[in-house]
């Protein structure tokens, strides 16, 4: 591939091998991931067939485990389905398919009810579930945990009824560094540990559910883990990525000297809360008639152009007019983070500004979660799968990963089940490359892209500039992706770089404002742009 004039390779595997002398395992379902997606899809695969999640880091390792707001499905008799696809559509910016949404929207119900039936504890008010409303909402439709950490419940229960399943077993603190494959199918993949090194692994279907890439940003709310490998590997086997340009920003992440960048639930807006700036204006309305409850890409943009108009660095939550009991007991997380730096939400405002979050694009999937490549299956952030469009609805994306977790699983173990139990194993090969002699500053990479990431590829975006940070990625590119590492810091540059640069691309191609995708020099959406996506494909040439 040749962009600007610099040749960049396009590495096949990223470390090398011969499989006669790496451990061999087989199973019958491999799952790369023990998220949301991960977890539901384990469990909707038959119990006859043998079923391996390898997981980057351990439980608590994913977004999932990390979501404080909760998950959007239509519970209330007052509220209808109809209501939420509306909400979906009006928020996907003119992007979203329309079946997938409606499939989506009328089976989250019976996904949420059987959560509850198998222990999960959501918040209630009396004998009925406590529903809160986010920006984007018409109705009160997000169901929550613990106030603010309804992430940890629902992972809690879906890992410790994983851990029941005498067919499963999981492997921690395992990367996976690429997807195998043969003769056009996902054969399996190739992972590491510190315990024994390189494994191959053979399995007759796959899942991807490694989540998303938010760690591309200097100003993310996303876990160490976010490193688009999934994404990465997936576009080396040679399946299909789309909407790489749609990387949603959430409005407000705690923005304090020190503190991780922790984000501040939109449930806070919908309980009540204000956006204020230095000086103390209330400024959301002069932006949008819906105010504080505007969509993410809507409030983003705002809080931008105000820090912009004071010359400050941020703006504020300002919850000091709302009942002090009530706020703490809704939101006890946040409460103790704010607490270790001295802020006190009965009488602080909260110092916020927008960091990236959620990434609408990803791995091409139909309606069951089947990619591109035969053999291979994603669930959740990993995918596009045309439910969130140019923007993410509040609380859609667990719903989503619990849906495709199952409908993944469910169709991995219906083609697992129809394969014969014969596995070969296949005369793959990588062989090493020459071993350069000037060692490279991997975290000086590293923290070079997220900086040129968020600077270029943030809230707001012109064309000149993204073409130039491409070719900065270009050059780093063409020493870094032909490097063979021995190591996760190495492997997980090497992801990083691969899908920065296809986002840079679609975002440029993209001419257009829509969603989240916000280009100064074409402010407005273009109708003919309504339902075009921009696509990637790796070419064996």
């Amino acid at each position: 591939m040749k962009v600007f004039g610099i040749e960049t390779p396009e590495p096949r595997y990223l470390t090398p091998f011969n499989p006669r002398q790496i451990p061999h395992f087989f199973t019958d379902v491999l799952i790369v991931g023990a998220g949301l997606g991960g977890l539901r899809a384990a469990l909707a695969v038959d119990p006859r067939l043998n079923v391996l999640i390898a997981c980057k880091d351990g439980r608590e390792g994913s977004n999932s485990w990390h979501a404080q707001g909760g998950i959007a499905a239509v519970l209330d008799p007052e509220d209808d389905p109809e209501n939420h696809v509306r909400d979906t559509l009006e928020a996907g910016g003119g992007l979203c398919d329309e079946a997938v949404v409606r499939s989506v929207i009328y089976e989250g119900p019976e996904r949420i009810r059987e959560l509850m039936a198998w222990g999960a504890e959501f918040d209630r008010v009396g004998d009925r579930l406590a529903l809160g409303r986010e920006g984007g909402h018409s109705h009160n439709r997000i169901v929550h945990a613990n106030g603010d950490a309804t992430g940890r419940e629902v992972i809690r229960v879906l890992y410790d009824r994983v851990r029941q399943q005498p067919n499963v077993d999981i492997w921690e603190d395992t990367f996976t560094l690429d997807l195998l494959t043969w003769d056009g199918r996902c054969r399996g993949a190739m992972v590491w540990n510190h315990r024994h090194g390189r494994t191959l692994i053979w399995a007759k279907q796959t899942i991807l559910a490694t989540g998303g890439c938010g760690q591309l940003y200097r100003e993310t709310t996303n876990p160490e883990t976010a490193t688009g490998d999934g994404m990465a590997m997936a576009f080396r086997a040679g399946a299909e990525l789309r909407d790489l340009e749609f990387m949603q920003f959430h409005p407000t992440v705690l923005y304090i000297a020190g503190s991780a960048r922790h984000l501040i639930t939109e449930a806070m807006r919908g309980e009540g809360a204000r956006l204020v700036d230095r000086h103390g204006y209330r400024f959301m309305f002069d932006y949008d008639p819906r105010g504080e409850l505007a969509p993410r890409d809507v409030v983003s943009s705002a809080i931008v152009a105000q820090m912009e108009k004071t010359g400050h660095p941020c703006v504020y939550l300002d919850l000091t007019h709302l009942d002090a009991a009530q706020i703490r007991a809704r939101f006890p997380g946040i409460t103790k983070i704010c607490e270790e730096f001295r802020l006190d939400l009965s009488r602080d405002r909260i110092p916020v500004r927008p960091g990236a979050h959620y990434m609408m694009g990803g791995v091409t999937v139909d309606l069951e979660g089947r990619t591109t490549v035969p053999g291979l299956w994603a669930a959740g952030e990993v995918t596009s799968s045309g439910l969130h469009g140019a923007n993410r609805l509040a609380s859609n994306s667990l719903l989503e990963a619990l849906v495709y977790g199952r409908r993944a699983g469910q169709g991995a173990s219906r083609e697992a089940l129809e394969m014969p139990d014969q596995y070969t194993v296949l005369p793959l090969a990588n062989p090493p490359a020459p071993a350069p002699h000037e060692p490279l500053d991997l975290v000086d990479i590293r923290n070079s892209l997220k900086s040129l990431m968020w600077r270029s590829m943030g809230v707001r975006r012109v064309g000149d500039k993204m073409r130039e940070a491409l070719e900065d990625m270009e050059r780093w590119c063409s020493y870094a992706l032909l490097r063979q590492f021995t190591h996760p810091q190495g492997w997980e540059l090497q992801n990083m770089l691969t899908i920065a640069r296809l986002m840079v691309r679609a975002a440029i191609q993209r001419e257009e404002s829509r969603g989240c995708h916000y280009r100064l020099d074409f402010p407005e959406p273009k109708p003919d742009w309504q339902n075009r996506r921009i696509t990637f494909r790796r070419s064996e040439s």
